[in-house]
């Protein structure tokens, strides 16, 4: 079973909370449901981004990386950008207008992959799309 369940649009993910992160998880879990909207990156390859603005979960850096694999989750809680979810669909380098950013790597997809570069087409291609994460499964309702 896994711990999240992501929807974009029509597509649906699940992802497991990244034991190297206790914190952050801790942190994020009082967020969810979290709805929002999916937007493409300017400046870190083939990835989409949830924006937060200045709301940040008070946890500083951890299990933080500038490279996630496509389906690793971050969350950017530092103070040289706003608040995002990096959501990378292929190859990425997290970066902002300023530079490198690192961001704490929280969940990993579990399933869904092969459904990573249709979003990133639509995000792309189609503009921002409707972007829910949930706790829990969705076969176990």
């Amino acid at each position: 079973m896994a711990d999240l369940t992501i929807r974009v649009g029509d597509l649906t993910f699940t992802a497991d909370w990244v034991p190297d992160a206790p914190r952050t998880r801790r942190a994020l879990e009082p967020w969810l449901p979290i709805r929002s909207r999916l937007i493409h990156c300017k400046w870190s390859g083939e990835s989409t981004w949830v924006p937060f603005g200045e709301e940040r979960p008070d946890v500083g850096f951890e299990n933080h990386t500038s490279h996630p694999a496509p389906g690793d989750l971050l969350i950017y809680t530092g103070d040289v950008s706003e608040c995002e979810i990096l959501f990378p669909y292929g190859a990425a380098s997290f970066n902002s207008r300023v530079g490198q950013l690192a961001g704490n790597h929280f969940a990993t997809l579990t399933s869904g992959q092969e459904q990573l570069a249709e979003m990133g087409h639509r995000v792309l291609w189609e503009g921002a799309q409707q972007i829910e994460i949930t706790e829990g499964d969705p076969s176990s309702s």
